[in-house]
């Protein structure tokens, strides 16, 4: 009831289409009743008393509540269905915008493709809920107050009768909603681990063709719609059995009443009229019964969906968990870690450990070491995608969880070796680091990145549309247009995730230069595999399983025998007389 009450919630800014949905079903429900009444004088006085009058009478007016009735159904089932696509519209923005803002340490706990299939399938489903069901739960149960109106003016006893047979519905519906509420909410689930299979594999297509693995992953995604399947076949087994249920009482409580006002008939107690206008009105009123139960089926899925909507919505998002109340103008960069630790979920150890750090406004600092020493995490936690599990960061001199979280991320800014390009112009994608950038400021840098210059080659220039993962672009021309971006963002602060490791020597020298422009009186963070790309850092700082085991500048730690020495002689070779030598210049 809490989650159907909070899915009603979403009807208030739409309350006057309710109201006039509302209306329409009312007169759905009045035009419904008077073909039950219409019965008593067709057959009382037209076929029985063979009235004249009425020869005309009944026919026309059988002819104007149908055309009556059906311009309310037009008009309820319109004003629904649009009431459902604008909640559903809604809701669906409002989970984008609230997914967008959850931190990434909540988005690790999620696979893409199941967030996906949050607001695709899920908020889809609710629709269904919004259109369909909430019009029935609006129109069947005022053509049941309208039908019984017409049962009792006829017969007060037999109208009894028929309305004590409801409750005997009502126990084994209950039972059928309960178990299919939960079926149903397992179907979700599954149907969220084959949108992130789907969303994988299609990502990664790739690699699934190098390898061969095309039939691998077909078994696999079909082991997955399979067990979805299986989950719908359930859902349907439980949700047939109320319609056949319903079908059966039905007719027992029909032919129940059939034979009780037969018996009255006979007696006289009951006309012929009022007997088919009281049978007709219990046959449509057990049409609302039966259309109210596969609402019902159909809400206990919606409702599943919603459970999961909900669960999402309900986590709290950075914007809500930031403590930080202080707002920076342009920070001088100085950066201080104080005792860092930090530990990834369930993991065996930690990822950071007692991490004392200082950098300097302006200077370069350097993070190298093995795949899985901790460069990547000490560099997250900066622009707090995580947040430290012990110790304190701090920026000027002030730790980054009393800053405000949008204010610290306008400080820093990041060039990975995996670059984010939209399905947009190369000028929207550079302006995305500044929307109020003009086309002078996306130009100049441009042409710091060194990009301008195939930019302008290119047929439409900087309005030339980038294609899918910036597949008309070279790996060093999608770099440089990174470069342009967090040039045109200008942050005093910079990170740097590996940003050359992937490219060729012609388009490092280019991407170099315009790394050059960039780091120029930025407090820089460097992550790098290749040496050669940090020969010049202020201070290079190595990692080894989450500790700093050395720390210095490149000509001091190459002639050292220690784990720099070793990363070194990996990549350059021996280092002799003369390799340390020329390093050393």
């Amino acid at each position: 009831m809490t989650r159907y009450l909070r899915l009603l919630s979403y009807l208030k800014p739409y309350r006057l289409l309710v109201f006039f949905a509302f209306i329409c079903g009312a007169f759905f429900a009045l035009f419904t009743s008077a073909h039950a009444w219409l019965m008593q004088p067709l057959l009382d006085d037209l076929f029985i008393q063979k009235d004249r009058g009425m020869l005309m009478l009944v026919p026309l007016a059988i002819i104007v509540i149908a055309l009556l009735k059906g311009l309310a159904a037009y008009g309820q089932n319109y004003l629904w269905q649009r009431i459902g696509l604008e909640i559903v519209s809604d809701i669906r923005e409002r989970l984008y915008s609230h997914l967008i803002r959850l931190s990434a340490q909540s988005h690790a706990q999620y696979k893409t493709g199941v967030l996906m299939s949050y607001v695709l399938n899920d908020v889809g489903q609710l629709q269904i809920a919004v259109a369909v069901v909430f019009k029935q739960l609006v129109s069947q149960p005022l053509t049941l107050v309208a039908l019984t109106g017409i049962m009792f003016y006829q017969n007060a006893k037999l109208a009894f009768l028929a309305i004590f047979a409801i409750p005997l519905f009502i126990l084994p519906l209950s039972k059928i909603s309960l178990r299919l509420r939960k079926i149903a909410g397992l179907g979700q689930e599954k149907i969220g681990a084959t949108s992130a299979h789907l969303q994988e594999t299609l990502h990664g297509i790739r690699a699934v063709k190098t390898f061969g693995q095309e039939p691998f992953e077909s078994a696999r995604f079909r082991e997955k719609n399979r067990a979805y399947l299986h989950e719908i076949l359930r859902a349907s087994k439980i949700g047939e059995i109320a319609p056949p249920l319903m079908e059966t009482m039905s007719a027992t409580g029909v032919a129940l009443i059939i034979g009780y006002a037969g018996f009255q008939v006979m007696n006289g107690a009951l006309t012929t009229g009022q007997f088919f206008s009281f049978l007709t009105a219990t046959i449509l009123m057990y049409a609302p019964i039966k259309t109210l139960a596969a609402a019902n089926n159909t809400l206990q899925q919606s409702l599943a969906a919603a459970e999961r909507i909900f669960a999402i919505l309900d986590e709290k998002n950075e914007t809500e968990k930031d403590s930080g109340t202080l707002v920076l103008g342009v920070a001088s960069g100085e950066l201080r870690l104080e005792h860092v630790s930090f530990s990834y979920q369930n993991a065996d150890a930690p990822a950071l450990s007692d991490i004392n750090l200082t950098v300097n406004a302006g200077s370069t600092i350097a993070l190298v070491g093995h795949s899985g020493a901790g460069k990547s995490t000490l560099a997250n936690l900066l622009p707090r995608f995580f947040e430290p599990t012990y110790g304190s960061i701090l920026l000027d001199g002030i730790a980054l969880n009393k800053i405000k979280l949008e204010s610290l991320r306008r400080q820093i800014g990041i060039v990975s070796q995996e670059v984010i390009l939209f399905d947009e112009t190369i000028a929207w994608n550079i302006g995305y680091g500044k929307k109020d950038a003009s086309m002078e400021e996306i130009t100049r840098a441009a042409e710091a990145a060194y990009a301008h210059l195939f930019i302008s080659k290119m047929q439409n220039g900087y309005q030339t549309r980038i294609e899918k993962g910036g597949g008309n672009l070279s790996g060093g021309e999608r770099q440089r247009l990174a470069i342009a971006r967090a040039l045109l963002k200008n942050a005093p602060i910079l990170i740097l995730d590996e940003a050359t490791s992937a490219l060729d020597s012609e388009s490092e020298f280019f991407v170099q230069k315009a790394l050059s422009n960039l780091m120029h009186q930025r407090t820089t963070i460097v992550i790098a595999h290749r040496l050669s790309t940090i020969l010049n850092a202020d201070c290079i700082v190595v990692l080894d399983q989450g500790r700093i085991v050395e720390m210095g500048r490149h000509f001091e730690l190459i002639q050292k025998e220690g784990p720099y020495q070793k990363i070194y002689k990996m990549q350059w070779g021996p280092a002799d007389g003369n390799t340390l030598r020329a390093a050393m210049q």
